[in-house]
């Protein structure tokens, strides 16, 4: 004879297995509690390094307050008429040393070498630019126009001269038998 089973629980509830839920639950909350101490770490660096910031900037822009305000009575104290003389004849000076700091004797050894032989340079005056670079004008002549041409093409290919452009230009007349050209050209001899 066989016997039949039947499966009879007799508690209120039936039975449940929940010990695998109650630890996965535990270690996620473990996780959540580091990740949330992790956080209120990184939040409070990060708020004491941008209070450190703003001080700093305070400080900066403390002294950049000092600085302007010292600036601007060293500026009212130039601009007085008593120094104004002297401020204008500085300005003067600065502007003559400037001018004597070009080469006269580079700057024509460098034009000799990109001059075609049949061009003359009649004149050149060197001038300093507000960003204290040189610009050359000059007044070239030859009996063709062919060969300023080729100038002009060998100053712009130049490392030393850069972009050039033609200011006028005069056909030979009785008193002067050459064409006669005004340039403008960059020059990179440094001051």
């Amino acid at each position: 004879m066989s016997t039949i089973r039947i499966p009879i629980n007799l508690s209120h509830e039936p039975f449940r297995k929940d010990r695998p839920i109650l630890v996965a639950s535990a270690v996620t909350a473990i996780l959540l509690t580091v990740v949330l101490v992790m956080l209120a770490t990184i939040i409070l660096r990060e708020r004491e390094a941008a209070r450190e910031s703003r001080e700093l900037m305070a400080r900066l822009q403390s002294q950049l307050n000092t600085i302007n305000a010292e600036y601007a009575s060293l500026e009212s104290q130039l601009r007085l008429p008593a120094n104004s003389a002297v401020l204008h004849r500085s300005a003067f000076i600065n502007a003559l040393l400037l001018r004597k700091g070009v080469s006269w004797t580079r700057l024509f050894a460098d034009l000799e070498k990109v001059f075609p032989g049949s061009v003359r340079l009649v004149a050149v005056r060197p001038y300093i630019t507000g960003d204290n670079l040189i610009q050359l004008d000059m007044v070239v002549g030859s009996q063709t126009p062919e060969p300023v041409i080729d100038l002009l093409k060998r100053l712009e290919n130049s490392d030393l001269f850069g972009a050039t452009s033609l200011l006028s230009s005069q056909p030979p007349s009785q008193n002067e038998p050459l064409h006669r050209y005004r340039l403008s050209v960059n020059y990179a001899q440094k001051l």
